[in-house]
């Protein structure tokens, strides 16, 4: 899309063992390290990127930023929950296994994002605090297209009334009820609330729900289990 690219993975074509069988992208959940490599060098492969040239996160359910132009130096990969770039061909990559991963593209600028929108960090505004960063690098939020990949829905992400009551004070769009009746959150609708507040036109949702289907990673259905991955670049 303009040169614009987003894409989301499932859980199968790597090469990771049970529990984590197929394609797990998570460094941090147990599995072997050179499975993950080879997993991330595959999908890399298959979206026609470097593996060298895609930027990960040491994601800790907060609002920090990094603004980005090249992978992380040996130093160590900083504690942030979005990154940003206005380079080329670097691709930015965000993993989950129930919260919501939001990408987010201005093409015309040049500026891309990526944010890990699980219940904390949707409360204390991730999603917001990257389109700030990317506003400040020139993009125009009425330019800027959205995509929400496959999280857990508010059907199935069950909270205690009062958890719901503090998210829904922050982010009444997030206010939910399981299927069978009991409070719940749904991170994506609420995401999705603040990015048309900031006047992002162009939003979408993938509506696969992770606790739902077998083809997702599900933190809240199996605990210990892979992560998927969204991927966003620019031509």
């Amino acid at each position: 899309m303009n040169g614009a690219h987003f894409a989301f993975t499932d859980r199968w074509g790597g090469v990771s063992a049970v529990p984590y069988e197929e394609l797990n992208l998570g460094g941090a959940v147990g599995d072997d390290p050179e499975a993950v490599r080879t997993n991330r060098a595959r999908v890399a492969e298959r979206l026609g990127l470097d593996p060298a040239l895609v930027v990960w996160m040491n994601q800790v359910h907060g609002a920090d930023v990094a603004v980005v132009d090249g992978p992380w130096d040996t130093v160590g990969i900083p504690s942030v929950d979005a990154i940003v770039t206005t380079r080329r061909g670097l691709a930015l990559a965000v993993l989950t296994a129930d919260c919501t991963p939001v990408l987010l593209a201005d093409p015309v600028a040049g500026v891309v994002a990526a944010a890990h929108a699980g219940r904390p960090g949707m409360v204390a505004g991730v999603v917001p605090a990257a389109v700030k960063a990317m506003i400040e690098l020139g993009a125009d939020p009425s330019r800027i297209s959205a995509r929400t990949g496959p999280a857990v829905c508010g059907r199935c992400y069950e909270v205690p009334a009062r958890m719901r009551d503090e998210v829904a004070a922050v982010e009444p769009a997030a206010w939910a009820e399981t299927s069978w009746g009991t409070p719940a959150v749904d991170v994506t609708a609420g995401v999705h609330a603040q990015l048309e507040r900031l006047g992002v036109g162009d939003r979408r949702a993938d509506a696969v729900c992770t606790r739902e289907s077998g083809d997702h990673y599900s933190y809240r259905r199996d605990r210990t289990t892979g992560r998927l991955a969204g991927y966003v670049w620019l031509d």
